[in-house]
């Protein structure tokens, strides 16, 4: 019954990544039908073929893009719920969707417009908060409260920054983590944006000192620690394995993806009240990490590369430790040997920059580089890469993880 190597990503899709505000007079509508079209040509398909959905969050509407485009058929259509942390998981909605024979060529997109999100959205879309992560985590836009808005913003936490940190402080209390641990997360995505001027938005080298003396936000995250507002869309496109074999690209195997988490804890803004001391300081991705390896078939060892959710730098070390990279409460010291160095690392991570400095497409941006680098075509290219991992947005409910395979 398992999903493992029964479906295969054939194409990738993307528009430019534009910094917040820069893609008008583009609609979000416009750059998901762009990005889809790119991703099924980049397959050697077409709109006819299309008959699948899998996305996740609010990444867009299956029946705009569809008409817009002129989809003959929908025959599949469905959300992961969460933000970021449907991601991963979406593929394997796709491979779900392929392998139950509900549909034939499922398309998985985030099309993102943060300037049109902050002035739209409500205080009851906590992931809509995001876009207000650069400029300090401030004020949600908003038609109305929900109860557990007003209840944690009473507590003063009125944005995702204020909850990370303190998962951050929590995690920096028990294991002597330090902001010198975060700046290395930071520093080693910035280089790996630098080689990337065709989409990357920040190139600028960072030392030491540019993330020290960089203005703090939420105590110990400061604005180098926050991921960016971006604008743009990515779309990958899903088929049954048999079916990738005659296709334009190389097929990049799903061979195990898992969603969810820990459902007595709660979202992030919940944990604080009843998760245990081993679970509070973590990512909350262990529940996920050890099906995804089961239904895999491997071990950490196995991975040559991770795409992991940056949209908080601590996030990237306690991912480390729940994916079994490192030893709980070990991550810090991880990244301060170098081992997620892309080139001289033991397991390179977010070689593409990730959330932090190439763009924040809601996690899109992870997957387009873990087919690139199973494809061989990266721009920082792990040598023999055979097996990368996914994940999706830590410390929230659903969290999420794909392991793809060359």
């Amino acid at each position: 019954m398992s999903i493992k190597d029964q479906a295969a990503v054939v194409g990738v899709g993307a528009t430019p990544y534009y910094k917040r505000g820069q893609s008008y007079p583009q609609s979000e509508l416009e750059m998901a039908c762009k990005a889809t079209l790119l991703a099924l040509e980049d397959a050697g398909l077409t709109i006819n073929d299309l008959d699948g959905f899998a996305i996740y969050s609010y990444s867009c509407d299956p029946a705009q893009v569809a008409s817009t485009l002129g989809v003959p058929e929908v025959r599949f259509a469905a959300s992961l719920t969460s933000g970021g942390g449907g991601c991963a998981g979406a593929l394997g909605l796709a491979a779900a969707a392929i392998h139950g024979g509900m549909a034939n060529v499922c398309v998985t997109l985030m099309t993102l417009q943060q300037h049109k999100r902050r002035l739209g959205g409500s205080a009851v879309d906590g992931v809509l908060a995001y876009a207000t992560m650069s400029e300090g985590g401030g004020a949600y836009g908003g038609s109305g409260i929900g109860p557990s808005v007003a209840f944690t913003a009473n507590n003063g936490l009125l944005s995702p920054g204020h909850s990370f940190s303190l998962l951050t402080k929590r995690h920096m209390h028990q294991y002597g983590t330090k902001r010198e641990h975060m700046a290395e997360v930071v520093m080693s995505s910035r280089e790996n944006a630098i080689r990337r001027p065709l989409t990357a938005l920040n190139r600028k080298p960072l030392t030491i000192d540019d993330y020290f003396n960089a203005r703090m936000i939420s105590d110990p995250l400061c604005l180098l620690d926050y991921t960016m507002e971006s604008d743009g869309a990515v779309a990958v496109i899903t088929v049954s394995a048999e079916r990738a074999r005659d296709l334009r690209q190389p097929p990049v195997y799903i061979m195990g993806s898992a969603h969810g988490g820990t459902g007595r804890w709660g979202p992030a803004i919940f944990r604080y009240f009843q998760a245990p001391d081993d679970e509070f300081a973590s990512s909350g991705h262990r529940p996920v990490a050890k099906r995804v390896y089961e239904m895999a078939g491997i071990t950490p060892g196995d991975v040559d590369v991770a795409l992991l959710y940056d949209h908080f730098s601590p996030m990237v070390i306690m991912q480390l430790e729940d994916y079994g990279f490192c030893g709980i409460g070990e991550g810090g010291p991880f990244v301060a040997d170098g081992n997620i160095r892309w080139g001289t690392g033991s397991i390179p991570v977010n070689t593409h920059g990730g959330n932090l400095s190439e763009a924040y497409i809601i996690g899109m941006t992870h997957v387009r580089e873990a087919v690139e680098q199973l494809r061989g075509v990266a721009v920082n290219q792990v040598e023999d890469a055979e097996i990368a991992l996914v994940t999706g947005g830590p410390a929230s409910l659903p969290v999420s993880a794909t392991l793809l395979r060359r």
